[in-house]
């Protein structure tokens, strides 16, 4: 990881990130408002290049609302064949260049039947469907404990702060416990069901690996679904990746002032 850092510091005159984004489908946008130092994660030692459509694949720093940032323009994903070593390691990465809080957006599917397509939903928990855990094998006692604690993984006061920001500039928002599967087949009608009856209100195929690791590493973590579209079993329309695209264009203005009126709380 050393050789990382040290790229990372060269390309940027040594900037000290204190808050990290990890921006999902469609949502790329925000880090192109706002970039003071832009990597591809192709030229970076030990990362690996997201190839799905709407992930940029950059690492972006800039200074937003007085804030240092770190953004992922894009992540990548477990259903791509990664391991979920290789796609937390920017995780980590944000660990050591000094991040102490992590905001993950993502696109969800809507388990919950109140919820609306361009909704957005502060997450307040995790199920972890993915059928394995990133922190399997051996542990760096540099970054974590062996057995972390995930009674709290999605931390109360900045739920209630995002919560403040949404009110203050009259965006409704929805709340809720996000389920993660591997992907990349959608879900069925009957693992919706499922999905419901464990307590799921939105389900997606990213987040909770990332989730896992920042609270491990010791990070606050805030959690901000864009809800894309109604899951199976909810509508008749056939799910696809462009629909997911076109939802998150509708919402992305007030993801956009969520997230700089987030950082300006902060």
């Amino acid at each position: 990881m050393e050789n990382t850092i040290n790229f990372i510091k060269e390309k940027t005159n040594g900037f000290e990130p204190k808050i990290g984004i990890v921006l999902g489908s469609g949502l790329g946008e925000f880090a192109d408002e706002h970039c003071d130092y832009a990597v591809p994660y192709s030229d970076i030692p030990n990362f690996i290049k997201s190839n799905v459509v709407g992930h940029k694949g950059r690492l972006v720093f800039a200074e937003v609302e007085g804030k240092n940032v770190v953004m992922m323009q894009g992540r990548n994903h477990f259903y791509e064949g990664h391991s979920m070593s290789d796609i937390t390691y920017p995780v980590k990465v944000m660990k050591k260049l000094g991040v102490e809080t992590l905001i993950l957006t993502n696109a969800a599917g809507a388990v919950n039947e109140s919820f609306r397509p361009a909704d957005l939903m502060i997450i307040t928990d995790h199920i972890n469907f993915m059928g394995t855990n990133p922190l399997i094998g051996q542990n760096d006692a540099t970054l974590g404990e062996r057995f972390p604690d995930m009674s709290e993984v999605y931390k109360k006061d900045l739920v209630k702060l995002a919560e403040k920001c949404a009110d203050k500039l009259c965006i409704d928002i929805q709340k809720g416990v996000y389920m993660a599967c591997t992907g990349p087949s959608y879900e069925t009608p009957a693992e919706i069901h499922m999905a419901r009856t464990f307590g799921a209100d939105a389900i997606g195929m990213s987040t909770v690996p990332e989730a896992i690791v920042a609270n491990y590493c010791g990070m606050k973590v805030l959690g901000i679904s864009c809800i894309s579209n109604p899951a199976s079993g909810i509508s008749d329309i056939q799910l696809s990746h462009n629909e997911v695209i076109e939802t998150t264009n509708k919402a992305k203005s007030r993801f956009k002032s969520l997230v700089v009126e987030l950082l300006r709380a902060l």
